[in-house]
């Protein structure tokens, strides 16, 4: 396997040491599962949408949590009481319990969520704070306001 170094970038960037280890997280070749299906679309410079492929699944099964820089979506299907046992010829409706992570980014944030014709949609926005905005800064100016 390929290594990568990245001790070039430590000479210019300053606070991203958490780059190597979400890189290698990455690179690695890990089984990631492929149920439920999703897209991840850019609907404008800072605003995305996940959609998932929840068929079967109702609003009262799915959970979505943000944790730190996490996005869990879990779906878990109640045992139905009283089911009777199907005889299927062909199923190809998966209706299995699942749980798909996302890392998000500094300052997105969740918008809403919302689920129609079988498809999860969750919204984001990436959020700068005014303070971590650029600003101009004058030379000579006193940055330190007295209170």
């Amino acid at each position: 396997m390929r290594t990568i170094d990245l001790s070039p970038l430590y000479r210019s960037f300053i606070g991203f040491d958490h780059l190597a280890t979400m890189i290698d997280a990455a690179s690695r070749n890990e089984k990631q599962a492929s149920y439920p299906p999703y897209n991840i679309e850019l609907l404008a410079e800072d605003k995305y949408r996940i959609t998932m492929a929840v068929a079967g699944f109702a609003k009262s099964d799915i959970s979505i949590e943000v944790q730190e820089n996490t996005l869990a979506v879990t779906g878990k299907k109640q045992a139905e009481k009283d089911a009777k046992e199907n005889r299927f010829l062909h199923k190809g409706i998966s209706e299995r319990n699942f749980e798909r992570k996302f890392q998000l980014g500094d300052h997105v944030k969740v918008l809403t969520a919302d689920m129609e014709n079988g498809l999860l949609h969750i919204d984001l926005e990436r959020v700068i704070p005014e303070a971590m905005k650029p600003r101009k800064i004058e030379i000579g100016a006193n940055l330190i306001e007295n209170n």
